[in-house]
């Protein structure tokens, strides 16, 4: 069956597809675990308009997340490999349940 996105609305960007795409490829996740991208707006105060944010859920163990301060838009691979190689879930230096770094 497939599904079409409600009028109105607008299914994910090419670029959040990229970026999903790029995630799973540079921490070698198997199709079962999901990858989530999205681009949030931020209205706290010294937040940037528009922040991006990565999680990544396993269908067992626990949940990552990122924050990467900046649009979706002007992150690239290099970006998602400086965030998140350093805090990979599952490495034995890591905490479980780690929030990774801003960016």
């Amino acid at each position: 069956m497939h599904l079409e996105p409600r009028p109105g609305t607008a299914g994910p960007g090419p670029h959040l597809r990229e970026l999903k795409d790029a995630v799973r490829a540079l921490l070698g996740l198997d199709n079962d675990t999901a990858v989530i991208v999205r681009q949030l707006a931020c209205s706290e105060p010294g937040c940037p308009p528009l922040e991006t944010i990565v999680a990544v859920v396993p269908m067992e163990g626990e949940a990552h997340r990122w924050t990467l301060l900046r649009p979706a838009d002007q992150i690239t691979e290099n970006d998602l490999r400086a965030t998140l190689l350093p805090h990979r879930p599952n490495r034995p230096e890591q905490p479980n349940g780690f929030l990774g770094p801003t960016l």
